[in-house]
């Protein structure tokens, strides 16, 4: 089995939630106001991995956790929404187990 460290996770996953962060909040935000402040929970916590080694980031994905309910996707949600939660999602648990 293998290891997924949450390094991995930043560099596999962040660039494609980078762009489609924005993307999604922008074609749904009018349904689904919490997307903006998905985006911004998402833009802080990708600011702070660049910026440091070891970023604490617990009330981060508590905050998506609950915004997001549990990263729950509407009935309504796209397939980049859904792809853009479950991204979400494997970063939370991976920063949480490694």
């Amino acid at each position: 089995m293998t290891n997924i460290t949450f390094k991995n996770v930043v560099a596999e996953n962040f660039p494609t939630l980078k762009k489609m962060t924005p993307i999604v909040a922008r074609v749904h935000g009018a349904g689904h106001p919490e997307l903006a402040e998905v985006r911004d929970i998402f833009q802080n916590i990708n600011k702070k991995v660049q910026t440091s080694e070891a970023p604490d980031l617990k009330m981060d994905f508590e905050q998506l956790r609950t915004v997001t309910d549990n990263y729950e996707v509407p009935a309504d949600g796209c397939e980049a929404y859904t792809t853009t939660y479950e991204l979400l999602e494997e970063a939370d648990k991976v920063y949480h187990t490694s």
